[in-house]
């Protein structure tokens, strides 16, 4: 499993950072995001969404659990797990039927429900170090590395 760390200075850098993924991805794929609330997670998401021409404001998910998003050329679902209880409560939502879609999958506290979540090829951790905000990217799969070795090139 590698790894790559990319400082986040402002919103603006988070909106693009999540572009410049998006245009990396195809039409399948899953994405854990973790950190604290504020951190940026759902910041990425408008800027993922916006690496598929949508540009409409962007919601966490929080009471809902999940947001899905019909483009042209891809679903995405956006899955806030923040208020999950019991990972039960995924399946009693459908998750089986998400997963049985050729989709993306944005999942904010994937920690709450990895019982039925599907494994990930990237994960991204954003956190605040000396009034800074930074994101560290994880690859998992080999789709998941090759996303990553574009991000790295796209950076150096």
């Amino acid at each position: 499993m590698k790894s790559y760390s990319i400082l986040l200075n402002k919103s603006i850098d988070t909106i693009n950072f999540g572009k410049k993924i998006a245009k990396k991805f195809k039409t399948i794929g899953t994405i854990y995001l973790y950190g604290n609330i504020g951190s940026g997670k759902t910041t990425f998401v408008y800027g993922f969404m916006n690496g598929f021409n949508y540009y409409d404001k962007i919601n966490s998910p929080t009471y809902e659990l999940v947001k899905s998003y019909n483009l042209k050329k891809v679903i995405i679902h956006h899955f806030d797990l923040y208020r999950l209880i019991y990972q039960d409560e995924l399946y009693e939502i459908g998750i089986q039927d998400y997963l049985e879609e050729d989709s993306i999958f944005l999942i904010e506290w994937p920690k709450k429900g990895k019982k039925f979540l599907p494994y990930p090829d990237l994960s991204l951790f954003f956190f605040y170090k000396n009034f800074s905000r930074y994101v560290k990217i994880f690859s998992h799969s080999k789709y998941g590395q090759s996303i990553l070795k574009k991000t790295i090139k796209d950076h150096e």
